[in-house]
């Protein structure tokens, strides 16, 4: 069902999946270009949750989906602060919340008050602003030789001055923002009293509890979905948040 959250910038729209009692599932879909790829897919599984018995919320946070907060006003405080009220929704009524975000999704729950966080191919800060840093040179195509590593920031303005968002693949990201991403890295797994969980694709090399033989759906030139896989990822999910809730 489409509910609502609250936090300090207003009231933001939730979907809602599954039993109104037990542990709920916060997910958190990646920034940008990879969200829309991906919204339908992380849908689904939210749906095979509820099938399992296992509750879950997509919000929209800040700069986001339906959001009142236009793309270019993002910054990682506000999604940090919208991801907390929205954990807190379920909190507050003494409901313990686990975080299950894909990509750069994984960036925004640092404030949440969760019980375990699971992560699909987790992209860090940097690797995301190098992303977007790829894109727009292949945007610019010959004038891209003329980006200096804070490309983003106009020099021509006054010192007091506002930068402009930046535009890229449609969406106008905040030079600030860019600024910011450069140092949102990953809590290491090592250091982290909460169990984490990471999944990633066979392909990819980096360390992860399970590898999955699968298509990067945030790579597809469209939105797309894949149901086998996310029955799978379902299944997986289910499983942990019961092991973690004993």
């Amino acid at each position: 069902m489409i509910s609502h959250y609250d936090w300090s910038g207003g009231r933001e729209a939730m979907l809602r999946f599954g039993p109104d009692t037990g542990p709920v599932v916060v997910a958190a879909l990646p920034l940008f270009e990879e969200a829309n790829r991906t919204r339908a897919f992380v849908v689904t599984i939210l749906r095979a949750l509820a099938e399992r018995g296992i509750a879950s919320a997509l919000p929209d946070l800040p700069g986001t989906g339906e959001s009142i907060v236009p793309t270019s006003e993002m910054t990682l405080m506000r999604l940090h602060e919208a991801y907390e009220a929205a954990v807190d929704t379920f909190d507050s009524q003494g409901r313990h919340c686990y975080g299950v975000s894909l990509r750069s999704g994984v960036l925004m729950d640092t404030l949440g008050l969760l019980y375990g966080r699971w992560y699909l191919a987790p992209q860090s800060g940097p690797e995301l602003k190098r992303e977007l840093t790829r894109i727009k040179r292949a945007e610019l195509g010959r004038e891209a030789k003329k980006l200096t590593e804070y490309w983003y920031y106009d020099n021509d303005l006054p010192e007091d001055a506002a930068d402009p968002p930046v535009e890229i693949a449609g969406n106008l990201v905040p030079a600030d923002l860019m600024t910011e991403l450069s140092a949102a890295l990953l809590y290491p797994k090592k250091n982290e009293c909460l169990p984490r969980r990471t999944v990633r694709l066979e392909t990819d090399p980096k360390p992860a509890d399970l590898k999955i033989s699968a298509a990067p759906l945030w790579r597809r030139a469209e939105p797309d979905n894949d149901s086998e896989l996310a029955v799978l990822l379902a299944d997986d999910i289910a499983a942990w948040v019961r092991q973690c809730e004993g």
